[in-house]
């Protein structure tokens, strides 16, 4: 886990908060961000969220596999784009394309 300075912490915060659920922290882009989840899920998950689920999982292997001629001519691409802070984002992106 990434060290954390206490200035830092509270830049940006995102849900709700109450004193009863466990602390998470979080980077997107260049913001860092806190909070608590508060009244965690207790119903089953739903087929279409299994689904989702083993999608996301195919594209997380895919992205394992990788050999390293892909990895670079992903970087290449990567270079030439805006929409993506970093290269493990934009090769997952491809790859949860592909499966769709």
């Amino acid at each position: 886990m990434a060290k954390f300075k206490p200035m830092d912490l509270l830049k940006a915060l995102s849900g709700k908060l109450c004193s009863h659920s466990d602390v998470y922290f979080a980077k997107k882009g260049n913001t860092l961000y806190t909070g608590k989840i508060c009244n965690p899920r207790t119903k089953p998950f739903s087929a279409a969220e299994l689904a989702r689920q083993e999608k996301f999982a195919q594209a997380r292997a895919a992205v394992k596999a990788l050999t390293a001629e892909q990895k670079a001519a992903y970087a290449e691409a990567f270079a030439n784009q805006k929409k993506y802070s970093s290269l493990q984002g934009y090769m997952f992106a491809q790859e949860y394309a592909k499966i769709s």
